[in-house]
Parts: structure tokens; C-alpha cells; sequence
């Protein structure tokens, strides 16, 4: 008897926690939801977070608000998300740059357990992109242009240690060419300066160039990507430039405070995907020169400590300092 009482009080405990549980997810989003971007506007990062953000105030009827954070790569942004209450109601946008915090600033957070990851969103490859006054119009002929006048071509960043500096960073230690660094204050401001012609070239994401490499603002001379993109057909793969060792891009993804009940993320994440599996989502990343990318919450978990080695590794290759 006594066996069989303890067995119906687990039982009962059980049932009560899994209705709890149920509770925790039918309950959420329970206020407005912050979207939280480290960067300016006008870059994927943002792209992404408004996109998810509107969909998901109409899927589950609380406004989630995109709130714009620069700073300091990203760090400023981060801290505010790790301080704030794991509930769910504050979200983070995650990037490359999250991986390359940890080998260039002493943050006021743990980079590896501050955050519990949610949903990857986005990729889209590295594009190599010039103001058409320069001189070159392929890959090899930039690189030719940059031996012959070492230091002189100035090229634009959304900041130190951003993904567009750890891109070009990575093409000059292959290349073993010489280009000036200009930081701006996010993927935006800098691909506006490209296009004025003050700096003259960038590595951005597909995303961020697609629309002026159409209408001609930009030159595009090489996409990091395994076949050329719908979204500028025109520009080479670097494989077909003759370099195709250059690799890599930008990866957009969602995180939350570490803690944050897990109905919580697992609602998020189902939701994530489920404006992920939108064929008009698909097409408007497509568009911009991205692709969808889903991973399980815990490969995603799993790929942003994998990224920390690797860019810890370019950073420390380049020199890179936080400035």
C-alpha cells in the first residue's frame, strides 16, 4: 500500500509539474516583447529582427517591439539582454559577432552561459563589393589593385570585430593584401559610405548589397557562396574568381536570457519556424541575397560555441583589437 501511495504522489507531482509547464507556454507572450538589435538599422541583423518581430505580434497577439542598441560590437546590447529577467519577454538578436566578442573585450557577462539560444533565422554568404570609380571589376583585379598601392584602399565596416570586418580581415590574410579599415557604426552606415564613394569597397552580406549591386551603386566582384545568387546573378561565385578558398558570411539567430523557462524557448522556437516556413519569407530573403536555415535549438546552441573557436582564432591571426 504505502508503494503504491508513493507511486500516485509522483504520479500526481508529475502530472501537476507538466501542467504547470503547459501553463508557462499557454501564457506567453503575457506583455509587449522586446526585440533587441546590437546594431543599427539597415543591416541583416535588423532585417531579420523586424521580420520576425511582425510576424510574431500577429501570431501570438502581443506587439514585439525591435529596439536598435549599438555598441561596443554588440557588447552594449548583450549586457542589457543578460541583465534582464528570463522570461521570454526579452529577446536578443545573435550573430557572428557574438562569436567574436570573447577574444577582444573583458565582458561584463559570461559569453557562454549568459544566453540560452532559441532559433537560427538566416544566413546569407560574404559578397566583396566596391564603389564602380575603383579600378577593378574582378576578384584577381582587386587583389592586384590593393598589392600595388599597400594600405591605400579604404574599406568600410559595421565596427571593429563586426562581421564585416572579420570578413575582409580573413580576405586579406589569404590574399596577403593591405586595405585601411573605416568602422561605422553598423552594416547601414557603412554600405552608405561605400556607395558615396568616400570608402571605396566592403565585404557585406548578400543581403546588405543586393539592392545597390542592382541598381549600380556598387560594384559586385565576388560572392562567397557555392553558385552565384538569384538576387544578383550577374557577380561570379569566388570559386569562378579564381579564389576558392575565401569562404563564409553572416548568421542571424535568436536568443534569450539563460533561465528563461524552457516552454518558453521551445514556443519561440516553433514559432521562429513557423515564419521561417512562410513562402513569402522565403522569397523575400532570397531576394536580399539570404537563405533560411533552421537548426534544432540545441545544434544552434551547439554552432555559436563552435563559432567562438573559430573566429577567436581569426581575431588573434589579424591582430584585432577592440578599440
Amino acid at each position: 500500500m504505502t508503494r503504491i501511495r508513493g507511486w500516485l504522489a509522483t504520479a500526481a507531482g508529475l502530472v501537476t509539474a507538466l501542467a504547470a509547464t503547459v501553463a508557462v507556454a499557454d501564457d506567453y507572450p503575457s506583455k509587449p516583447v522586446r526585440v533587441v538589435v546590437p546594431f543599427a538599422p539597415g543591416g541583416i541583423n535588423d532585417v531579420a529582427a523586424r521580420v520576425v518581430a511582425t510576424h510574431l505580434t500577429v501570431r501570438l497577439g502581443k506587439q514585439f517591439i525591435v529596439e536598435n542598441k549599438p555598441g561596443a560590437g554588440g557588447v552594449v546590447a548583450n549586457e542589457l539582454v543578460a541583465n534582464s529577467p528570463p522570461d521570454g519577454h526579452t529577446i536578443i538578436v545573435v550573430s557572428i559577432a557574438n562569436a567574436a566578442q570573447p577574444a577582444l573585450y573583458k565582458l561584463p557577462y559570461d559569453p557562454h552561459k549568459a544566453f540560452d539560444a532559441v532559433a537560427m533565422f538566416v544566413t546569407s554568404p560574404n559578397t566583396l563589393a566596391v564603389h564602380p570609380s575603383l579600378p577593378a571589376r574582378t576578384v584577381q583585379e582587386f587583389i592586384a589593385l590593393a598589392k600595388s598601392k599597400p594600405g591605400d584602399i579604404q574599406y568600410a565596416s559595421g565596427g571593429v570585430a563586426g562581421s564585416l570586418h572579420l570578413a575582409m580581415e580573413s580576405f586579406k590574410i589569404l590574399t596577403k593584401t593591405d586595405l585601411l579599415h573605416v568602422p561605422f557604426r553598423g552594416a547601414g552606415p557603412a554600405g552608405i559610405d561605400v556607395v558615396a564613394g568616400n570608402t571605396k569597397a566592403m565585404i557585406a552580406t548578400a543581403s546588405s548589397v543586393s539592392g545597390h549591386i542592382r541598381n549600380g551603386k556598387l560594384r559586385g566582384l565576388g560572392v562567397a557562396a557555392k553558385k552565384r545568387l538569384p538576387a544578383f546573378p550577374d557577380v561570379p561565385t569566388f570559386i569562378e574568381a579564381g579564389l576558392p578558398e575565401y569562404e563564409g558570411g553572416n548568421w542571424i539567430g535568436f536568443a534569450v536570457p539563460a533561465g528563461t523557462p524552457r516552454p518558453v524557448v521551445e514556443k519561440l522556437h516553433r514559432e521562429i519556424a513557423a515564419v521561417q516556413d512562410m513562402p513569402e519569407i522565403q522569397k523575400q530573403m532570397e531576394d536580399r541575397g539570404a537563405a533560411i536555415e533552421k537548426m534544432t535549438v540545441a545544434e544552434f546552441g551547439a554552432y555559436m560555441e563552435s563559432e567562438i573557436v573559430k573566429w577567436t582564432r581569426v581575431i588573434k591571426a589579424a591582430g584585432i583589437q577592440a578599440q
